[in-house]
């Protein structure tokens, strides 16, 4: 039997709606703590707010993910979270920059932005589980991760010269693309609630609380061990990310604008790595592949403990980029060999729920312990969780992907 030629265009064509992910949250988190700090927040609570979405994904995303599963409309399974959430996110978050001087109404921007991401970023992610074989997955999320990439490298370098340009501008242009994003995957992604390796009759569909059972129940507890390593690396790079602006214009002394255009070599670093983790993965494991970004990054950050000078911090972020390419790419791959057929929105939902559990930890402990030192505490608490998912790593039995 021939085998099929790998479906470039399509997983470009899905790639889309996590470039369209991926240019609001650098903006977010980059542009969005400085706000609050101005409003004379402390660390912590700018860390608490920061985390406001992570706690929303937490509830919301396994149910959602749950949801779609089971969803049978005329637009598919997917679309319809996408067509409202978007839409609704787009125009919370334009509010935001022109609230930022009162803090109840830039709570209630957040709140609304987040609260509207939620509506359909587990239904988009969940294409990759519906559209393609367990042995295409690690590729096509390279594929869609490099999409994601250029997003964010997008939003933080225009992010930045727009922020010069006037505060509402990375905003409104970043709402914008998004939403332009999004349409190219409702306009051009086949959504068929008959088709792909999620598929089920709704009745068939075990749901969030079975795909739980189905996780803590597993004789060798390799989800439970990989869900456990995911929410410790997301604890230690949500808080780098959560107070990098900050503490670049606290520490290095450099304005936000270029600081979260500093950003940006991370981002590249993801792009250019992005496919090729993939297929590092598809020859070597994925279980591999991720340890080894894992050990990269710890490295990365524990050089970055001791770097003052903004060129080699620099230097060092690509390096880091790099190796979170390789954990990035291959994770949720590992997340869907799991899975069961009719439970890949369910299984989307887990991931996003140990991340965002993990995003609500980390920028909330290390805000915590930046008000008792200072900044330069963010690389080694990141230090000391990326090396814990190492270990939960090692935990893991991998089932090797079909060949489909």
């Amino acid at each position: 039997m021939t085998e099929r030629p790998f479906p470039w265009t399509r997983t470009f064509i899905l790639g889309f709606g996590f470039f369209g992910i991926s240019i609001i949250w650098p903006l977010f988190n980059s542009l969005v703590p400085p706000m609050l700090e101005d409003l004379g927040l402390s660390a912590f609570w700018t860390g608490f707010i920061l985390t406001w979405d992570n706690i929303i994904n937490m509830l919301l995303q396994p149910v959602i993910g749950a949801k779609s599963d089971r969803t049978r409309s005329r637009f598919g399974r997917r679309k319809p979270f996408l067509m409202l959430g978007a839409p609704l996110a787009a125009a919370f978050f334009i509010l935001v920059p022109f609230v930022r001087e009162n803090f109840v109404l830039i709570a209630l921007a957040i709140l609304g932005t987040n609260l509207a991401m939620a509506l359909f970023r587990s239904p988009t992610i969940a294409f990759l589980g519906d559209l393609f074989r367990p042995a295409e997955r690690s590729k096509a999320n390279g594929v869609i991760n490099l999409m994601g990439g250029v997003g964010g490298a997008v939003a933080l370098f225009a992010g930045g010269a727009l922020y010069a340009v006037g505060v509402p501008a990375p905003f409104i242009v970043g709402a914008l693309v998004m939403l332009i994003a999004i349409a190219v995957v409702v306009l051009f992604v086949r959504d068929d609630p008959t088709a792909g390796e999620g598929a089920a009759p709704p009745e068939a569909s075990p749901g969030l609380r079975a795909s739980l059972r189905e996780v803590a129940t597993d004789r060798n507890r390799s989800g439970v061990f990989l869900l456990a390593a995911i929410f410790s690396w997301f604890v230690g790079w949500n808080a780098t990310e959560a107070f990098f602006t900050l503490y670049a214009r606290n520490v290095l002394g450099m304005e936000v604008g270029a600081a979260t255009q500093m950003l940006t070599v991370f981002a590249a670093a993801l792009i250019l790595f992005a496919i090729p983790s993939g297929l590092i993965a598809t020859r070597f494991g994925r279980k591999p592949t991720i340890i080894v970004g894992l050990a990269g990054m710890a490295v990365g950050v524990i050089v970055a403990t001791l770097v003052r000078n903004a060129t080699v911090l620099l230097a060092v972020l690509g390096v880091m980029g790099a190796f979170w390419a390789l954990v990035n790419i291959n994770s949720l791959p590992m997340v869907y060999d799991l899975a069961k057929s009719g439970s890949i929105g369910a299984y989307t939902g887990l991931y996003y729920f140990a991340s965002s559990l993990a995003a609500i930890v980390g920028p909330t402990v290390a805000g915590g312990l930046i008000d008792l030192t200072s900044h330069r505490v963010i690389w080694p608490f990141t230090a000391v969780f990326l090396l814990l998912a190492i270990v939960f790593m090692s935990r893991v039995r991998p089932q090797p992907p079909a060949a489909g």
